[in-house]
């Protein structure tokens, strides 16, 4: 017997018919001998109209009155799935957030998890009933209702499952686990039966949407096991574990990419001390994230800074370089809203040389121009011009032999 938590993305409720379908798949793991808890996530496109009715009435409205609103799509479906599990006989319960409870911080719409009480799941779950859970929601410090902001459930999931001790956390969504990059694109693209948790992070933090970036996070600090699978079809999922648990490291598992990238090169900024500071400290304090930054030396005195920003972040990073263009000095600025950033991310590059290399010639081949590099223990990011992005994944696919036979 193990003791599981399945979670269920949009598309897998998104009407009564893949409701029903949910239950049956939960039936059919319960009757294998297995405790189970469920966690579910609003009905498709449900989050999008909540938050649509909210903006509708108020551009600056409260936070916490709209964590009040959008909360409640996950409610209505867990009580659906409950009462779905329940007319095919298995004795199922809704829990919202705040009846586990699970606990969180105030930061309304963007909640992080501080505490989860599995006890009384774990009693439950023991008994025989199925616990369903509505996912992305908590409550705060003062009784209110809290979100966990976009990809919520996911985090919300695998948090549960290191409460209850689960044995693993399935993770249901409209694909069947991790490819080495998305087949959309190229379609000699593998699925991995395994991937490490930093692998994983990386990607999801680099463009891949399979799953959010913190609820990897949440299970690499708390050693939870995750496995991707599809609800619309019964084959082997790939899962997300420990590097220990991996015996043949791949150089390279996975290419991902994004086309949410935006350029911004300050010509000609004096090269003093604090000039990082006066530039990048106002866009923090706008709430920009900034993320390849690459400074270049002239023999003036003065320095080029380029940097990307994600591309809706451009025209309020423009207004607040504009603004502070006395205090930092610059001549001239230059946006690219058309990049795109390809990154190869692999646990074997700790013990490989020339991975880089690799990527820089397969691009090179291409006639792919390099704009900027950035690189980490087991990643290697560049960002080209966007209309060169499906050339890329397919070049570099191919050039560290990633693709199907």
């Amino acid at each position: 017997m193990a003791r599981l938590v399945m979670k269920f993305g949009g598309t897998s409720v998104a009407d009564l018919d893949r409701i029903r379908n949910v239950a049956q798949r939960v039936k059919r793991v319960q009757d294998a001998g297995n405790e189970v808890a469920v966690v579910v996530s609003a009905m498709s496109g449900v989050t999008n109209q909540l938050v649509g009715y909210v903006q509708g009435l108020a551009a600056l409205y409260d936070a916490r009155e709209y964590d009040a609103v959008v909360a409640t799509g996950e409610q209505v479906t867990a009580g659906l799935t409950a009462i779905a599990l329940q007319e095919i006989g298995v004795d199922a319960r809704s829990w919202q957030g705040w009846q586990i409870p699970l606990r969180t911080d105030d930061a309304h719409g963007r909640a992080r998890i501080e505490s989860i009480d599995g006890t009384d799941l774990i009693a439950r779950m023991q008994a025989g009933q199925v616990p369903v859970v509505a996912g992305f929601q908590g409550i705060g410090p003062r009784n209110r209702i809290t979100t966990l902001g976009r990809g919520g459930s996911d985090t919300s999931a695998v948090a549960l499952a290191a409460a209850i001790r689960a044995d693993r956390c399935d993770i249901y969504t409209d694909v069947d686990g991790v490819y080495t990059t998305d087949p959309r694109i190229v379609a000699k693209a593998r699925k991995l039966d395994k991937i490490a948790y930093e692998e994983m992070l990386e990607l999801a933090s680099v463009g891949a949407k399979v799953l959010q970036t913190r609820s990897v996070e949440l299970a690499m600090k708390e050693r939870v096991r995750i496995q991707v699978l599809s609800s619309f079809a019964d084959l082997p999922g790939t899962l997300v574990v420990d590097e220990d648990e991996i015996v043949e490291k791949e150089i390279v598992s996975g290419i991902a990419y994004s086309r949410d990238e935006a350029k911004i090169t300050m010509r000609r900024v004096p090269d003093r001390p604090g000039i990082a500071a006066a530039i990048f400290g106002p866009l923090s304090g706008a709430g920009v994230n900034v993320d390849m930054i690459v400074q270049n030396m002239s023999a003036d005195g003065t320095t080029d800074m380029t940097f990307t920003i994600g591309r809706t972040d451009l025209p309020r990073a423009r207004a607040i370089m504009n603004e502070h263009r006395a205090s930092i000095g610059w001549t001239e600025m230059l946006t690219d809203p058309d990049v795109a950033k390809i990154s190869v991310v692999g646990v074997g590059m700790r013990s490989h040389t020339g991975v880089a290399n690799t990527m820089f010639s397969a691009l090179a081949s291409k006639g792919i121009n390099i704009q900027v590099i950035s690189t980490s223990e087991i990643k290697v990011s560049v960002l080209i011009g966007a209309e060169y992005t499906e050339l890329a994944v397919r070049a570099l696919h191919t050039a560290y032999g990633l693709d199907a036979a």
